[in-house]
C-alpha cells in the first residue's frame, strides 16, 4: 500500500503534460498528439499507439483509487479485450519517473503509474465518428447486428456468471445509479423523472420475477460486454471490431445478452437515428431468435441512458473539466435522464400481417415500415429455421415445408406477436397469410387482448416476382416455380376482413407514400 500511497501523490497534470510530447514515447510520433479524457481515464493518441491510463477515482462502482488496483485493471482490460479484439490490445505499460517531476517510458526510475497500450487506428473508423461524419450506413448497422449476434453466440456462460441474473444482483446496480444521481435533481434532471423513472424499475423486478428466471434458466446471462455504444465499436482492417470492455466490474459485464444490445440501440436512439437502432435491433434478434428477449429490452433501455446520464453528471464535480464542457455535460445529462424516463412510459402495441405471395416485396415492405414506426419485424423464414434447429442462411428441405411445419410456424408467429404487442411493439409479422384460417386466428387473438390489427398485402407483376426470386439473395428458400402454386393456394380475403387490409403494389415506384 505504500506504493500506491506514493503514486497517488503525482503530479497527474505534469505527466499528462508531459505525455503530449513526442520526447515521451520511444518511438516516432507525428505531432500533435492528442488528448481524449472521459470521467475514469485519459487517452493519449501517439502516432501508431494509444496509451490509456486510468484516473485515481472511486465510484463505488469501479476505483482505480490506489496505483495496485491501476494495474490490476488494466492488465483485466488487456486480458478481457484481447478475446474480441486481439489485433488492437498489446500490453501494460510502466510508466516510470525518472526523477522528480520527470516521467517516461524508458529508462531507469520507480513505477508510479501504468497505462494499457493499444494500437492506433484512425479515429474517423470509431462508428461514433462515422456517424458524426454521415458515413455510416443502414449496410454498417445491420453488420453490427450480426457481429453482435455471433460475439453473444461464443460468449461464455456458467453457473456463476448465471448467478449475476439473479434479481437482488441486478437490481443492484439500478438502485446505485438512483443513489449516486439523487443530489443531481434540479440540476441535470427533475424530481418527477427521478421519482418516476426509479418507480417503474422498483415495479418490474417486483412483477416479472418470472421473466428474469427464465432468462437465466435460457442461458442468457454471459460474459457480455458492458458498455457497447458507438465510440466502442470500430472499423478496422475490413471487419467491425468491439473494443473496450468493461474489465472493471463483474456485474456490468455478466449480463443479459440484451444489457449489451439496449446499449446500442439507446446510442442510436439518443443521437436521433432511430431507424438505425431498429436495424440493429431486428438484425440481431432474427439472428438469435431471442425474440421473448425483447420483453427485458425497455428496463435495459431505460437502464442505459440513465448510466450514460450519470457518468455524465459525474464530470461536473470534476474539478479537472473547464466551464464550458461542464455546461455541455449538464444538457448532455439532462438529455439522457429525459430518455430514461421515456423509455418507462407505457405505449400501445399494434400488429400488422403482412400479405402476399414470395417475391410480392412483404419484406422490403415491412422492414422499410418498422424503421418508420420502430416496429419489431417477425420473419416466417427466421421462425421456421429457428423451430428446425438450422442456420438462417442454411436451405431448408422438404420437411421444413409440410404442413405441420407451416402450423408450427405460424403459431409461433403469433405467440411472440401477442406477447410484444402486449408490452407496447409494434410488431409485424411477416409472412405470406395466404389463408383465411391463419388471418381469422390472428384476428380473434388481436380483438381478445384489445390489440389493433392491420394487414398489408402486397403485390407486383408476375414477370416482375419471377425477377425478384430469381435475383434473390436471402435466407428465404423460395424460387420461381413456386409462384404458380403459391397463387392457387391463396385464399382472397373475405368482405370482413377488407377494412383491415392496405393494398401496396410494390411495383410502384411510390409505394413508400402507401405505408400506414
Amino acid at each position: 500500500m505504500a506504493e500506491a500511497s506514493k503514486a497517488s501523490e503525482i503530479n497527474i497534470s505534469a505527466l499528462i503534460e508531459q505525455m503530449q510530447k513526442p520526447e515521451f514515447y520511444p518511438h516516432p510520433i507525428p505531432e500533435p498528439i492528442q488528448l481524449i479524457q472521459t470521467h475514469v481515464s485519459y487517452v493519449l493518441l501517439a502516432g501508431d499507439y494509444a496509451y490509456k491510463l486510468k484516473k485515481a477515482v472511486n465510484f463505488g462502482f469501479l476505483d482505480f483509487s490506489s496505483l495496485e488496483k491501476r494495474k490490476h485493471f488494466c492488465e483485466a482490460e488487456i486480458s478481457m479485450n484481447r478475446a474480441i479484439a486481439p489485433e488492437l490490445y498489446l500490453e501494460v505499460v510502466p510508466i516510470l519517473e525518472i526523477e522528480p517531476g520527470k516521467f517516461n517510458l524508458v529508462g531507469e526510475g520507480k513505477t508510479v503509474e501504468y497505462a494499457v497500450k493499444m494500437r492506433q487506428f484512425p479515429q474517423e473508423n470509431l462508428f461514433s465518428e462515422l456517424f458524426a461524419a454521415g458515413k455510416l450506413t443502414e449496410k454498417n448497422i445491420a453488420e453490427l447486428g450480426n457481429t453482435v449476434a455471433e460475439f453473444h453466440a461464443q460468449a461464455i456462460s456458467n453457473d456463476r456468471i448465471t448467478s449475476f441474473g439473479e434479481i437482488e444482483m441486478i437490481r443492484a446496480a439500478f438502485d446505485e445509479n438512483y443513489q449516486q444521481t439523487e443530489k443531481y435533481i434540479g440540476i441535470a434532471q427533475t424530481k418527477e423523472q427521478f421519482a418516476a423513472t426509479k418507480k417503474y424499475s422498483n415495479d418490474f423486478f417486483a412483477e416479472k420475477k418470472e421473466l428474469f428466471k427464465q432468462r437465466r434458466d435460457n442461458n442468457k446471462i454471459k460474459e457480455c460486454h458492458g458498455d457497447l455504444h458507438l465510440r466502442n465499436i470500430c472499423l478496422w482492417q475490413n471487419k467491425i471490431q468491439l473494443f473496450d470492455r468493461i474489465e472493471f466490474n463483474e456485474p456490468f459485464r455478466f449480463v443479459d445478452v440484451i444489457y449489451d444490445v439496449a446499449f446500442a440501440v439507446m446510442d442510436l436512439d439518443a443521437r436521433g437515428r432511430s431507424d438505425f437502432g431498429n436495424i440493429f435491433l431486428n438484425t440481431y434478434i432474427e439472428q438469435t431468435g431471442d425474440w421473448e428477449g425483447l420483453q427485458v429490452l425497455p428496463l435495459y433501455l431505460s437502464r442505459q441512458a440513465y448510466v450514460r446520464a450519470k457518468v455524465t453528471s459525474f464530470l461536473l464535480d470534476d474539478p479537472n473539466i473547464p466551464p464550458e464542457v461542464k455546461a455541455d455535460s449538464k444538457k448532455t445529462a439532462a438529455d439522457y435522464y429525459r430518455l430514461a424516463w421515456e423509455y418507462t412510459q407505457s405505449k400501445q402495441g399494434k400488429l400488422f400481417l403482412m400479405s402476399g405471395i414470395s417475391g410480392s416485396g412483404k419484406t422490403t415492405v415491412a422492414r422499410e415500415l418498422a424503421k418508420k414506426i420502430g416496429a419489431i419485424q417477425i420473419r416466417s423464414d427466421a421462425v421456421r429455421k429457428h423451430l428446425a434447429g438450422i442456420g438462417l442462411e442454411e436451405k431448408g428441405g422438404e420437411d421444413l415445408y409440410t404442413p405441420e411445419m407451416n402450423q408450427k410456424t405460424y403459431d409461433r408467429l403469433l405467440e411472440l406477436g401477442i406477447i410484444l404487442t402486449a408490452i407496447g411493439f409494434p410488431v409485424i409479422l411477416d409472412a405470406k397469410y395466404d389463408l383465411i384460417s391463419l388471418r381469422e386466428n390472428a384476428k380473434v387473438l388481436a380483438e381478445s387482448n384489445n390489440i389493433p390489427l392491420q394487414i398489408l398485402h402486397c403485390s407486383a407483376p408476375i414477370d416482375i416476382l419471377k425477377e425478384r426470386l430469381s435475383e434473390r439473395s436471402d435466407i428465404s428458400d423460395a424460387t420461381p416455380d413456386l409462384i404458380a402454386k403459391q397463387q392457387a393456394a391463396t385464399e382472397p380475403f373475405t368482405p370482413k376482413e377488407q377494412k383491415y387490409v392496405i393494398e401496396i403494389d410494390t411495383s410502384n415506384l411510390d409505394w413508400k407514400s402507401q405505408l400506414p
